[in-house]
């Protein structure tokens, strides 16, 4: 218990957690869908103000778990309700909370079927990824990271697009096969760790080599699927072009997080020998996505699939962030998580406006409003340069880092430099292929169709892009803030490492032999 700092007065994160779930409850009794999209607004908002209280109370000077809460749960088995907040962690709960009540905004006028229902599906949503973020005992967290998947899958299932069915199914199916692997592997250090499911207890034991290995294999396959990896990336176009706006946000700004999340959390401080060990496999891994990303989003005319296939390659530099198993490549893949899903969330926040419009995302519908739409295209500029890691922008700063962690030698294996070279050819695709939309998006061709009916942004659509533009011109010209709130926790746990980095040297040389 010398991990934590224990909350002795308002038990902040609970109201985090809880709040959009009595939300969710209230709006039963609501019958007015108007009243349901106002009523979500203000309870999505409260937990984002809310949660700047966590912010203004987390000390970036110690690695401990901050705000801990510990109630016993199961006693029988040993379950508790044990919750806390740490460097690796802040930033992914506050992208959640600040993020959520955006995607309600962006649903005002898109979503007029089932209003009510669709609403109570967003507050579900934000109570299990806001608990899976602060989470300290596995079979909380279990529970809550199983949960997200009846919301995300009626989101899909009711509201999406003509294949909605296929991509709601696809989705449900491969992330429960990953979580089925993840449910083994917690059970198993349920046993060996004297029947306790606390995740702090569970890391840095001295685990048989064999086992870290089949251990990490469960979470890699678990976690990889819902980065999503490549090749276990399938689901992910099919899920976000059938997705609604608000559900392709939520996809692509939080839900690949939690994959990422869980190799930090978990993989690495309880299977740290087999990481090292199988971390050269995972990085070519990441950069075959990169690669394969960069190509496959060139190909596509539909905006939504671009969009999806670029996040393949962008989430292939935060594993490669994550594997290099430095301060400067895992700083750059924990804030690279943050850049993605604001400028990701907000690329397809532009791309539902146009929809809304034209009730197609075809590139070819869109080509040339730029004519008549500056206020939208200057929008789209922004997120685009921030797409490919445009010096000045958030994701130079995230991509730079990670680049610059990968050429560092001071690594177990030393065979990094090599892999940070592969990787620089997805950075010029996603130049090619952001360009290339915004090309023809802005000017087109000489034969453009009539685009003078479209109207440009309204004030509502101008308020849910504003701030994501903030936080892309924030973090990338002023980024130190949010490296301070990480650093503390990143430094102690590659620090951790080092007790085993000899030992996982010999062992990744015996496996590699």
């Amino acid at each position: 218990m010398d991990q934590l700092l224990f909350n002795s007065g308002f038990p902040i994160l609970s109201v985090l957690i809880f709040l959009p779930l009595a939300g969710a409850v209230a709006l039963l009794f609501l019958n007015s869908d108007q009243a349901c999209r106002i009523f979500t607004l203000v309870v999505s908002g409260a937990v984002a103000l809310l949660s700047l209280f966590v912010l203004a109370d987390f000390d970036t000077a110690t690695a401990r778990f901050q705000l801990v809460e510990h109630h016993r749960w199961i006693e029988a088995f040993n379950i508790n309700y044990t919750i806390g907040v740490d460097g690796i962690s802040i930033l992914l709960l506050l992208l959640t909370t600040l993020i959520m009540p955006f995607c309600v905004l962006a649903s005002w006028t898109y979503i007029t079927a089932r209003v009510k229902i669709f609403m109570i599906c967003l507050l579900v949503m934000e109570t299990a990824m806001i608990g899976v973020f602060v989470a300290l005992d596995f079979v909380l967290f279990y529970i809550l990271w199983e949960a997200m998947l009846i919301p995300m899958y009626l989101l899909i299932a009711i509201w999406g697009g003509p294949r909605k069915i296929y991509a709601s199914v696809k989705f449900f199916l491969y992330t429960l096969a990953g979580s089925i692997l993840l449910l083994v592997a917690i059970i198993w250090l349920y046993a060996t760790n004297n029947y306790s499911f606390f995740i702090p207890e569970m890391m840095w034991q001295d685990y048989p080599f064999s086992a870290q290995v089949l251990v990490f294999l469960a979470f890699f396959l678990a976690f990889a699927i819902k980065v999503p990896m490549f090749p276990f990336h399938t689901w992910l176009p099919a899920a976000h072009v059938e997705a609604p706006t608000a559900g392709s946000v939520i996809l692509a700004s939080i839900l690949l997080k939690m994959g990422t999340y869980g190799f930090l959390r978990f993989a690495l401080p309880i299977t740290p020998e087999a990481t090292i060990a199988l971390a050269p496999y995972v990085l070519w891994l990441s950069i075959a996505g990169i690669i394969y990303g960069g190509f496959t989003a060139l190909a596509q005319q539909d905006m939504k699939k671009l969009i999806a296939y670029s996040s393949v390659g962008h989430m292939g530099f935060v594993t490669l962030g994550i594997f290099v198993l430095n301060v400067r490549g895992v700083e750059g893949a924990i804030l690279q998580m943050v850049n993605h899903g604001i400028t990701t969330g907000a690329l397809f926040l532009c791309v539902g406006m146009i929809y809304e419009r034209t009730h197609s995302r075809e590139l070819l519908s869109a080509t040339g409003v730029g004519k008549y739409m500056p206020v939208f295209i200057t929008f789209l500029a922004f997120f685009s340069l921030s797409s490919f890691g445009f010096p000045g922008t958030n994701s130079f700063v995230g991509e730079f880092m990670i680049i610059a962690g990968a050429f560092q030698f001071d690594t177990a294996l030393q065979r990094f430099p090599t892999l940070a070279l592969a990787s620089i050819p997805g950075a010029v695709l996603a130049a090619a292929y952001m360009l290339r939309m915004l090309q023809k998006i802005i000017w087109g061709g000489t034969n453009n169709p009539d685009q003078s009916w479209i109207k440009d942004l309204n004030l509502r659509e101008i308020v849910v892009l504003t701030p994501f533009l903030f936080f892309v011109l924030w973090i990338g010209l002023g980024p130190q803030p949010f490296i301070d709130l990480m650093h503390c926790s990143v430094d102690h746990l590659l620090q951790q490492f080092e007790a085993h980095q000899n030992h996982a040297i010999a062992a990744a040389g015996a496996l590699i032999r």
